[in-house]
């Protein structure tokens, strides 16, 4: 099997009732991030989960968008991050790639979420999209089952 055909992760089964996810995804480069989000919404779908899918400026503002969801009224058992950021000429891929990437991770270890990340952070744009495909390195569906895999620990540890 060669990796163009490499089938997408399984689905991850989950325990209890079926787990409702906000994927929040920052689709500046719109067709990567609809190759992502195909990715993770087969998998979400496959474990039997719902999801709403929430569109913002940029990557940037992923962790303050998961932020601003659970200050909300929705109740979303876990959370997928998707975007993409490409090197460009300046020092602001590394800032924007470190800060959105902290920014996650407080974001969830602050308020206990469960949080699969599928943000890219390429040097070209072929590699995102490599990336983004529906073959087995789709880092949509990644994240998807990263979140189903991070509800069932939160599940069995009572945290949920």
């Amino acid at each position: 099997m060669s990796t163009d055909d490499a089938p997408l992760p399984a689905a991850p089964k989950v325990d209890g009732a079926a787990p409702h996810l906000l994927i929040v995804r920052a689709p500046y480069y719109k067709a990567v991030v609809d190759g992502l989000t195909v990715g993770a919404e087969r998998i979400l779908r496959e474990a039997g989960a719902t999801s709403e899918v929430l569109d913002i400026a940029g990557s940037y503002e992923l962790p303050q968008a998961i932020r601003l969801a659970v200050r909300g009224d929705k109740r979303f058992d876990g959370f997928v991050a998707l975007g993409c950021i490409v090197r460009g000429e300046t020092d602001h891929y590394e800032f924007i790639c470190r800060a959105t990437m902290e920014g996650i991770m407080s974001v969830s270890l602050q308020f206990g979420l469960c949080v699969g990340t599928g943000l890219l952070t390429c040097d070209t744009l072929a590699q995102a999209e490599a990336r983004s495909g529906m073959d087995g390195f789709n880092k949509g569906a990644e994240a998807a089952a990263a979140a189903l895999l991070q509800i069932n620990a939160a599940r069995r540890l009572g945290a949920a």
